[in-house]
């Protein structure tokens, strides 16, 4: 067993052709001892090699179900965490990669979301009268947050679930990082946009009164996915008016406007099973992440429908886009040496308030 790691300088110049032939060798040679999961959001040259693919939800469920010794997450930072947190002591998680992360889970941080904490309750006693959710996609930290305030994590395939059980604990609820996916989801379940609010952490008491706080069900953090931003009403009406029958189907990352105008807005895991199920010769506009849309298009042409991305211009997640088949291959054969290279390893004590707050999303979700 090498106890040398081997540099990622000697496999950055490979080209992807030779890094799949060696990819393909190195997960044979370490066989079950390994398992790769795959978001939908990565690209084909990795996603190729996935063992298991999906959303959020699902790849946290099947690198907790991992009988796997090493779990490599082809996806970002706080997948990784959520992998480390649900896996076995036995196990290692590791991202290719450790500059995948994710600008929105970026925009909350722990002191911002504590200092935000602390100013709500001067106003309200917040453990008594707020329910925190954090987006999947956020730090571990912020998960453990939500564990210790009896609060709970969501996805996008679960939100309305985990708001429903969020509001059956406390009157208010404190949504973070994504704003648009809490809007989205609190107003198709009837909330009134004048009882959501927007938390902007660069201002004292998020720019709002004390009035408004008390007033508002669900207070909303300030974040966005860039990727998701890119979307606007006009590109929904400049193909209707080009192609009156179409679909079009927006992730509820999107802005309120855009997902207003959509025929279905719901998860990747929704969009994907909505297309696949839909009717042949049916044509549908998709606002997500361009390799998920791509890989769609490809299924979809071979079923007789035709899918299209949003914007005319592609924006792909490029956080996401950092695991190559170079970093996935320096991985692999560093492994085969012996040498775990990128190990994301999450604190236990902040482990373990975070799995309180995963595991009350799995049993919402059930």
């Amino acid at each position: 067993m090498n106890n040398v790691t081997i540099p990622i300088k000697q496999f950055i110049s490979l080209n992807d052709a030779e890094c799949q032939q060696r990819i393909k060798a190195a997960k044979a040679a370490l066989g079950e001892r390994l398992v790769i999961l795959c978001h939908h959001y990565q690209r084909d040259e990795v996603f190729q090699f996935a063992d298991f693919t999906g959303d959020s939800l699902q790849l946290s469920r099947k690198a907790a179900q991992s009988g796997a010794e090493y779990i490599i997450f082809c996806g970002v930072h706080f997948m990784a965490e959520v992998a480390d947190i649900l896996s076995k002591p036995t196990q290692k998680a590791i991202l290719p990669d450790l500059a995948a992360g994710c600008s929105m889970a970026d925009m909350a941080d722990l002191p911002k979301v504590e200092q935000a904490w602390s100013e709500l309750s001067t106003i309200l006693d917040a453990d008594q009268t707020i329910t925190p959710i954090t987006y999947i996609n956020s730090a571990a930290n912020l998960k453990a947050f939500c564990g210790r305030h009896g609060g709970i994590v969501c996805t996008s395939t679960n939100a309305a679930n985990v708001l429903d059980w969020a509001f059956n604990q406390r009157e208010k609820v404190f949504f973070f990082p994504d704003q648009h996916l809490g809007r989205n989801t609190a107003y198709k379940m009837g909330i009134p946009l004048e009882q959501i609010v927007t938390w902007d952490f660069d201002k004292p008491y998020g720019g709002l009164s004390h009035e408004k706080i008390k007033a508002a069900k669900i207070i909303l953090w300030d974040g966005f996915c860039e990727v998701h931003m890119q979307f606007s009403p006009d590109h929904i009406d400049q193909y209707r008016a080009k192609y009156p029958d179409a679909k079009i189907i927006s992730h509820p990352e999107s802005s309120f406007e855009v997902c207003q105008k959509s025929d279905e807005v719901g998860s990747t895991d929704h969009i994907i099973k909505t297309i696949t199920a839909s009717a042949k010769g049916s044509r549908w506009l998709v606002a997500t992440e361009v390799n998920l849309v791509d890989r769609l298009a490809r299924q979809a042409k071979a079923e007789g429908k035709i899918v299209d991305y949003m914007a005319p211009i592609a924006c792909k997640c490029s956080t996401m886009y950092r695991i190559d088949p170079q970093h996935f291959l320096w991985t692999l054969e560093n492994l085969m040496e012996g040498n775990v290279v990128n190990q994301i390893t999450v604190p236990e004590d902040v482990a373990a308030e975070a799995r309180l707050a995963l595991e009350r999303m799995f049993e919402v979700s059930v």
